[in-house]
């Protein structure tokens, strides 16, 4: 029995009877069902969810605060014609289930399995793919404009679609949200705005529901057809509204818009807005969607939405991070499956050592961008509050938050996954590498990441910061070269320094009490051999030694091992020697084509060391394509950088 079956199988054990959800496929099946039944519903596909993320793991407690939402959305607007956009896409588990895709939602995030994002190439219901954040007003407003324009020109037969965005108060820090309101709010085609509805949906961790029902009623009525029409023709709310309650509606609208300091920021960058609404109240939600869905106004709205993160599952709420992103756990407890190996992970390691050196140079700074458990920050700002700085969802500032830090002495850590230090390239270049200032990168989550997939990757990183003039880069290849790693960053002032690693756990080798500082841009032998030498960069270290056990047991040949530790500068003369003595060269890295093996190849054609027949160098690097999500080991055996792989690169140049 396939894994997936058989997790299909227990969650069908565990099932009631009958559900709402049973009869529920597609969002048409909503159209005729009652408010007491959407009801039942919202707390079918929340079960459904919890039993299914409990089998495979993947993000819980952003999916669990938006199913009301997500029912509600569904319900009153018309999918996929109408295009419905989730923010970064680990909230868009309730949209599967009720976009055709309950019966798989037992397969995400494993190898063939539904991604754990919103994806194009899987559903006609998913309109844009994302897993970064802040995306999905750009985006929305790009199709809303398409839209206009092919009215104007006559082209479209779906002109009067509705575009609806769902973006997080977190997403909210990221400028390019801003960017986009800015453009929303200004925006016109045929000297009329693009209708595009924004649903703000503030899950804070501590959150107060709007009070009393006639406040909640009141935002209703503000949300209506016709109070939109007064307002925007400047009528009074005393020709809409009945005289004893008009001074209660302008009290509560201007309530309502406190929130978000007082909503003029919205209101000023011409956004209709409406809120604060408790988004776990069909009641509330329903009739709100509907009024701002059948409303004439020209122009872009904004719906401040509360939820709770977690909700509906006890544990996610009782959690201190709701249960963001979980492994396997126990549906009744909570508990998650911890994982089997005692080694620690990379990003602990990291965290640590960093912590050891911050505590004898006052110097040091943590910098992340709201990932402050996911790189270990947490751990640093538990011991110095003072000296870590988590910036929000917004890359491009804590790159150059860091360079001020660094023209004024102080070493700062931005600390960033890979695949989001990308959305602060320009940064990278701009402020940091051209002024040649000491900020050090730390970059987790370097090569493939697994369940996390293609967006998720750390596969460029060496590609695009090694073209940059100044730049140090180095690639430890277990948890004691990544705390020489952290070392040699924090004695390096000469200018930008950065270290990869991986996501998971490492080797379990000891890691020294004292790191040691190496010296820039030299690498070490680890195996002395003949014939062929094997230039590791990174954690493909074991997998290198394990293919020098195959080449000597299948072969009898004692091929050298070479750990480079820097991708940039490269230790020329280590590799001059390498391809002077052997017969072939074949670097390994887990990163993308235009990295570390290119810059050896430069090296050797500059030398005029490939002049000659009698050395064969050959690359190994992750493959030119986007790969899917599936288990680490898997990944690397499509990418054909395991042990056999390598061996069997090594035999074919014997």
């Amino acid at each position: 029995m396939t894994s997936a079956k058989k997790i299909e199988d227990e969650i069908k054990a565990t099932k009631p009877n009958k559900s709402v959800l049973d009869s529920v496929n597609f969002p048409c099946d909503l159209k005729g069902l009652s408010t007491p039944d959407l009801i039942d519903l919202a707390e079918d596909v929340r079960r459904h969810m919890i039993a299914c993320v409990s089998k495979t793991g993947g993000h819980l407690g952003a999916g669990l605060g938006v199913v009301e939402l997500s029912v509600a959305l569904h319900t009153v607007f018309n999918a996929p014609k109408d295009k419905i956009i989730w923010d970064v896409g680990h909230q868009s588990y309730p949209h599967k289930i009720l976009t055709g895709r309950k019966n798989t939602l037992h397969t995400i995030r494993q190898g063939g399995g539904l991604s754990g994002f919103t994806k194009r190439s899987e559903s006609e219901y998913d309109p844009f793919g994302a897993a970064h954040s802040s995306t999905s007003i750009s985006a929305g407003l790009g199709m809303a404009a398409a839209r206009d324009l092919s009215k104007l020109l006559g082209n479209s037969a779906d002109e009067d679609n509705h575009v609806i965005a769902v973006i997080g108060d977190g997403a909210m820090s990221a400028g390019m949200a801003y960017e986009a309101m800015n453009n929303a709010g200004a925006h016109t085609i045929d000297g009329k705005k693009s209708r595009l509805i924004v649903i703000l949906n503030d899950n804070e961790m501590s959150i107060a529901p709007p009070v009393g029902a006639m406040s909640r009623h009141l935002t209703r009525i503000v949300s209506s057809k016709p109070y939109i029409h007064a307002r925007e023709i400047g009528k009074k709310v005393t020709d809409v509204l009945p005289s004893p309650i008009r001074h209660a509606v302008k009290r509560a609208e201007e309530g309502a818009r406190m929130a978000m300091g007082n909503g003029s920021l919205f209101e000023e960058l011409g956004f209709y807005y409406i809120g604060p609404v408790d988004g776990h109240n069909l009641e509330h939600l329903l009739p709100i969607l509907e009024n701002t869905r059948d409303s004439e106004h020209n122009g872009p709205f904004l719906i401040h939405v509360k939820t709770q993160k977690g909700k509906g599952y006890l544990p996610a709420e009782n959690a201190n991070d709701k249960m963001h992103g979980v492994k396997k756990f126990d549906v009744i407890t909570g508990e998650q499956v911890k994982g089997k190996t005692n080694a620690p992970s990379y990003t602990s390691v990291y965290a640590d050592t960093l912590i050891k050196h911050a505590e004898k140079d006052t110097k040091i700074v943590g910098i992340t961008a709201a990932m402050p458990s996911g790189t270990g920050i947490d751990a640093f700002a538990q011991k110095f509050p003072d000296r870590a700085f988590d910036v929000g969802i917004a890359e491009q500032h804590a790159v150059t938050f860091a360079a001020g830090m660094a023209t004024e002495g102080y070493k700062p850590f931005v600390t960033i996954y890979s695949t989001f230090l990308q959305r602060a390239y320009d940064q990278v270049v701009h402020d940091v590498a051209i002024q040649n200032l000491p900020v050090r990168f730390a970059i987790d989550r370097a090569g493939l990441v697994g369940a996390d997939g293609q967006t998720h990757a750390g596969a460029f990183d060496i590609a695009y910061l090694g073209c940059l003039p100044n730049f140090v880069i180095m690639a430890p290849s277990d948890e004691a070269e990544l705390s020489h790693a952290v070392a040699t960053a924090t004695a390096y002032n000469d200018g930008p320094i950065a270290f990869r690693y991986p996501r998971g756990e490492g080797t379990g080798i000891e890691i020294p009490n004292e790191p040691q500082i190496l010296p820039i841009g030299v690498g070490r032998i680890i195996q002395k051999g003949r014939k062929i030498a094997l230039l590791n960069l990174g954690t493909r270290l074991e997998e290198v030694k394990a293919a020098a056990s195959i080449l000597k047991d299948k072969l009898n040949v004692e091929v050298t091992i070479a750990d480079a530790r820097f991708a940039k500068p490269i230790d020329e003369e280590m590799i001059e020697k390498l391809a002077q003595s052997h017969n072939a060269l074949i670097t390994i890295e887990e990163g993308s084509l235009g990295g570390f093996g290119s810059y050896v190849l430069e090296f050797l054609s500059e030398k005029g060391l490939l002049d000659s027949k009698c050395l064969k160098v050959r690359t190994m690097t992750l493959p030119d394509c986007f790969q899917e999500h599936n288990t680490p080991h898997i990944q690397y055996d499509e990418a054909q950088l395991n042990a056999q792989h390598i061996a069997a690169k090594a035999s074919s140049l014997i």
